[in-house]
């Protein structure tokens, strides 16, 4: 057998480093190795002497280095329907935008998952997730495309292959020609898991089974779903509790609220992760809690369509899982994760019972980073600095003017101006420099959105 190559490392020194780990390790000036792929080693003070094959040495003065973000929730598709129906609760904003979704195909969603990705990796991103569910008939290989986006710009990946049965026809809120067949959502779900998902210890793209929500699938698509997802060894991803029209409609069609609707049909569990889950109450929360049940919270969409507060304080508290996601792009247009590490910590404090100690800078970073691996079942691999670990970080420049006179850097971070980002890193390999992307031309994706956005609106104002 030939002997493996030597690992060549990369050496971060002179930075704040703030390791999100069980003990919330950080250090005033400290240094990181990587080695290949993977953290070798983290500390106070310079990195140990004499380490072999060098390739880089990164000097991070007047930077905070942190875990790369992992983005739990989005809707890359939407990037191309940015700025619409912008007064609309949840149900109106659905029904406004689902005729235009509806017309997608598989050129404008690997342009729009560009865009998506491009805006969050900018920004810190090294781990992003799309629920993807809408897969109008002869749109082409969307699946393919949104991950071919993922691949080509570095960002570790997970694809929620979502699905719809549940039309106007039925009572749902999808146009009849949106939607899927129960045996046709399944197979397909099914392929693309064949097809895409990597199990892998570092592996860069999963795939997840993830019907849309209960008002636009069927209780068979739930439960087969869930069957299904088991079946293949994959999680499970829907939306949840998002709004009061939500746990109405369920009350009035299941005779039941949504987490009671969701044990019924087999989607409770460690491996299940749900979005936004805003109208909660002891027992949803205790629900979650006792089945490892995990939420990704999307502060910056709730509020955008009136929603909500979701109660994070009391999720974390009870033990539930919490990640951070950006949403769709149609009810976040900014479509950065990073800028909700601030939502989450100042729409927190708003609710009436926690207010100033709801959360701190310290636990908002926490749910963008680890709490995210958490639910995407990767906090073994990501979400923390740590030794094995593998290497996705990020080095936030915070000695300009919009942080200067903040002291403490993750104060600065969570609190402050969104920092620039001067480097990430996914398995070791750069995809950013100086808030630009080095793996793709995002003035390119520029353009290429906004010629498919106008392509779409030519498209749908024709239909």
């Amino acid at each position: 057998m030939a002997p493996s190559a030597a690992p060549q490392r990369i050496v971060i020194e002179n930075c704040a480093i703030a390791t999100v780990d069980a003990n919330d390790t950080e250090y005033a000036s400290g240094y990181l190795v990587v080695a290949d792929n993977k953290i070798e080693s983290i500390g106070a003070g310079q990195a140990p002497k004499g380490l072999e094959n060098v390739v880089r040495r990164i000097d991070g003065t007047g930077h905070l280095v942190t875990p790369g973000l992992v983005n739990t929730h989005h809707h890359f598709y939407q990037w191309i329907t940015r700025g619409l129906a912008t007064d609309h609760n949840l149900f109106n904003w659905l029904v406004a935008l689902y005729p235009t979704w509806a017309r997608i195909d598989e050129q404008m969603g690997r342009v729009a998952a560009q865009g998506s990705l491009a805006m969050m990796a900018r920004g810190g991103v090294t781990t992003a997730m799309d629920h993807h569910y809408v897969y109008p008939q002869n749109s082409g290989d969307l699946s393919g495309a949104i991950i071919g986006a993922a691949s080509e710009m570095g960002v570790r990946f997970t694809l929620a292959r979502g699905s719809m049965d549940r039309s106007v026809k039925d009572g749902g809120l999808p146009p009849d020609f949106a939607v899927e067949t129960l045996d046709g959502a399944l197979a397909a779900t099914a392929e693309t898991v064949d097809r895409f998902h990597d199990a892998s210890f570092g592996s860069m793209t999963q795939v997840a089974v993830a019907p849309c929500s209960p008002f636009s699938v069927s209780t068979e698509l739930m439960k087969q779903g869930a069957e299904l997802a088991r079946t293949k060894g994959v999680r499970l991803h829907t939306h949840g509790s998002e709004t009061v029209e939500e746990e109405q409609f369920c009350k009035e069609l299941f005779g039941m609220g949504p987490t009671d609707y969701f044990e019924s049909t087999g989607w409770l569990g460690s491996d299940v992760w749900m979005a936004h889950c805003v109208h909660m109450n002891d027992s949803d929360i205790a629900a979650f809690a006792r089945t490892g049940t995990g939420v990704a919270h999307c502060p910056s969409s709730n509020a955008r369509l009136a929603a909500g507060i979701a109660r994070v304080p009391d999720m974390l508290k009870a033990g539930v899982p919490v990640g951070l996601g950006v949403d769709g792009t149609a009810s976040n247009e900014s479509g950065e994760l990073h800028t909700e590490l601030r939502n989450a910590l100042l729409i927190n404090r708003l609710n009436a019972q926690h207010r100033e100690a709801a959360l701190n800078a310290r636990q908002a970073l926490r749910l963008g980073t680890y709490g995210g691996a958490q639910v995407l079942g990767r906090a073994d691999q990501i979400g923390s600095l740590e030794a094995g670990k593998l290497a996705d970080l990020v080095l936030w420049k915070l000695d300009t003017l919009a942080h200067a006179s903040i002291a403490d850097p993750v104060t600065a971070l969570v609190f402050g101006a969104a920092a620039p980002v001067t480097a990430s890193f996914v398995n070791g390999k750069q995809i950013v420099e100086n808030s630009r992307l080095t793996t793709v031309d995002e003035d390119a994706i520029a353009v290429a959105t906004r010629e498919e956005a106008q392509r779409l609106a030519r498209i749908a104002a024709q239909a």
